[in-house]
C-alpha cells in the first residue's frame, strides 16, 4: 500500500480509504447495504491488514449508526496508525438548527460523533455539503475552534464547487484559521467534471483529493453491462447517484475497462481505480462494499500500474467535452499554461 500526503499537510493516508456508507442499513442508506457489527469487524480487519489507515464515515450515514458501528469495531482503541474521517452538514433531526454549517450545528454534531465513535478526536473532519445560508466565516471559525480544542486534527470539505472552496481558503488565510487540507469529491472515469475546476484548484492550492464512489456506485465494476444490471446492485435498490446522462458513453467506458482487465488478468474495477490513482492531486479513493470479495478485489488496485497505452485508451473513451472558457483558452492561451491548466484534456478528436 502506498501512502500519500493529504494535501498541504504532513498527514500520510493510504491510497485506498475504507468507506462505511454500507454500515447500518437504516433509512435511504439501506439501498447501499446493511452491514452490521460482526461483518463490519471482519471488513475493517481485512482493510487494516492490507495497509489501509483511514476509515471514512459520516454522522448522516444511517442516522449515526455507521459511526456507532465503527466505534464499536475499533472499541475506543485504534490499532496502530488507524485514522478516522467523518462529516457534518446534513439533517440529524427535524429542528431548524439540526442541519447546516452553523457554529451551533457543527460543534454539537462533532460532540455527538465523538461519542458514537468512542474516541476523543476525529482525524479528518469534513463539511459534507455547501450551506449557502450560513456565513462561511462562521463555519471556518467553528472548525478552527474544534482544532484548537483538540477534538479535530484536520478539516476538509465535500461536494463544494471551486468558488466555494476558494472562498473558504481565502477566509482561512485572511483570518489565520485552520484551512482545508482535502476535498472529498465524486470523480470517476465516467464523471470527469472535476477536471474543469476542482482538480486544478486542488493542485494549485494544495488541497488533496479524496474521491468518493470511485466506481460510480458499482457501474464501473464490470458487473454491469449494456442491458444487464447485476442483482443486488444499488441501482436496482433505487439508489440514484451518480446520474448517468449518456448511457452509451458509460458502456463504451465499461467495455474498455473490461478489455484492459481481461488482458491484464484483473477486474474492470481494479483498472478503473488504478486510472484514478494516477490522476493529479488524488490522495486517496474511498472504497466501499458489503462483502469481503468486493473489498479484496478493490484493495488489489493499490498495486496495479497501467501502461501509457492503457491510460490513453481510457482517457480517449471518457474524455469530457471542452466547454467555455476552456476551448477558448486552448485556442489562444495554451502557450502560457501552467501545471493546473494541463489537467483538463483539450485534445481534439
Amino acid at each position: 500500500m502506498e501512502y500519500r500526503s493529504l494535501g498541504r499537510s504532513g498527514l500520510k493516508v493510504s491510497t485506498l480509504t475504507m468507506g462505511t456508507m454500507t454500515f447500518g442499513g437504516r433509512g435511504n442508506f439501506g439501498a447501499t447495504g446493511a452491514v452490521e457489527v460482526d461483518d463490519a469487524r471482519r471488513l475493517v480487519d481485512l482493510c487494516i491488514d492490507q495497509g489501509v489507515n483511514l476509515i471514512d464515515t459520516a454522522n448522516v450515514y444511517s442516522g449515526g449508526r455507521s459511526e456507532e458501528i465503527v466505534g464499536e469495531v475499533l472499541g475506543g482503541k485504534r490499532p496502530g496508525d488507524v485514522l478516522i474521517a467523518s462529516k457534518v452538514r446534513f439533517p440529524m433531526g427535524s429542528g431548524p438548527n439540526e442541519q447546516g454549517l452553523s457554529r451551533l450545528h457543527i460543534i454539537r454534531e462533532c460532540e455527538a460523533s465523538l461519542k458514537r465513535l468512542r474516541t476523543d478526536r476525529i482525524d479528518v473532519y469534513l463539511v459534507h455539503q455547501w450551506d449557502g445560508q450560513t456565513p462561511l466565516d462562521e463555519t471556518m471559525a467553528a472548525l478552527d475552534t474544534l482544532v484548537q480544542h483538540g477534538k479535530v486534527r484536520y478539516v476538509g470539505c465535500s461536494n463544494f464547487s471551486a468558488w466555494h472552496l476558494m472562498k473558504a481558503l481565502g477566509i482561512s488565510e485572511r483570518h489565520n484559521l485552520t484551512r482545508f487540507v482535502t476535498q472529498q469529491i465524486h470523480y470517476t472515469l465516467e464523471a470527469r467534471e472535476a477536471e474543469y475546476e476542482l482538480l486544478p484548484v486542488a493542485l494549485d492550492q494544495g488541497v488533496g483529493v479524496m474521491a468518493w464512489s470511485p466506481l460510480a456506485g458499482g457501474l464501473l465494476s464490470g458487473k454491469h453491462r449494456r442491458n444487464q444490471t447485476a442483482e443486488g446492485s444499488r441501482q436496482l435498490a433505487g439508489w440514484t447517484e451518480p446520474p448517468i446522462r449518456d448511457e452509451d458513453r458509460l458502456w463504451r467506458i465499461v467495455d474498455e475497462l473490461v478489455r484492459i482487465g481481461e488482458a491484464r488478468g484483473v477486474s474492470a474495477a481494479q483498472v478503473a481505480l488504478a486510472w484514478l490513482l494516477g490522476r493529479p492531486a488524488v490522495a486517496t479513493l474511498v472504497i466501499g462494499g458489503r462483502t469481503e470479495t468486493q473489498f479484496r478485489d478493490n484493495l488489489a488496485a493499490a498495486d496495479l500500474r497501467l501502461t501509457d497505452e492503457e491510460r490513453t485508451a481510457l482517457d480517449t473513451v471518457s474524455r469530457p467535452p471542452v466547454i467555455y472558457p476552456y476551448w477558448h483558452q486552448g485556442n489562444t492561451a495554451s502557450g502560457r499554461f501552467g501545471p493546473a491548466d494541463l489537467i483538463l484534456d483539450r485534445t481534439k478528436d
